[in-house]
């Protein structure tokens, strides 16, 4: 079965618009009004450069005031291979949660620094060769550097200025959306929706 899927450059100009739109397209094909709680689970750890991109996600989301909606994993409290299960556990505490799983990833070359929003879940650590629990109703990940060879070693090598920029695109575009969809004031969202829409036709 193949899963929609989009993906984002964010080494190209407007990364945040993109992602904003794409990640709305994919939230709006996954999620309906049955679903009793949202949980943004972010997947890494703040050990290794490479793989703090789900940490840094949840720690710029973890203030976020909306009603049920859940943060799983900061810089504080990271969600990690040691932990994982105790955490999707958890998930049962929700009559029904919609999952938002974030994590980093390897790729080829000529796609580091791209942002891949899917529906369907995520395997954590696959990159480098853990086997763990799927996790996500939609996943996120961003690509931190490149696969082949001595994974552990390349996340540890992996440039924070590309997993901060990789971190505020997802953060911002999840913060967006979920005030546009659950947010207590529609009117916050009106001129970034203008913004967008100008800055998209020119």
């Amino acid at each position: 079965m193949n899963l929609f899927e989009r993906s984002v450059d964010v080494t190209k100009p407007f990364p945040f618009i993109y992602f904003t739109t794409y990640f709305e397209e994919v939230f709006k094909r996954n999620f309906d009004s049955s679903y009793s709680d949202t949980v943004i689970f972010c997947i890494g750890t703040d050990r290794s450069t490479g793989d703090c991109l789900g940490p840094l996600v949840g720690y710029k989301l973890k203030n976020m005031r909306l009603k049920n909606v859940h943060v799983f994993g900061s810089l504080d409290e990271p969600v990690h291979a040691k932990n994982l299960e105790m955490y999707l556990n958890q998930l049962s505490e929700f009559p029904k949660p919609f999952v938002i799983a974030i994590d980093a990833c390897l790729g080829k070359i000529d796609r580091v620094g791209y942002i891949s929003i899917k529906e369907g879940p995520l395997t954590p650590g696959a990159g480098v060769n853990k086997k763990l629990p799927s996790v996500g109703n939609i996943s996120i990940t961003g690509i931190v550097n490149v696969s082949g060879f001595m994974e552990i070693a390349v996340l540890q090598n992996t440039r924070l200025s590309l997993v901060m920029n990789l971190a505020n695109v997802i953060s911002g575009g999840i913060r967006y959306n979920l005030w546009k969809f659950f947010g207590p004031n529609p009117s916050f969202t009106t001129n970034i929706d203008a913004n967008i829409n100008y800055m998209q036709e020119t």
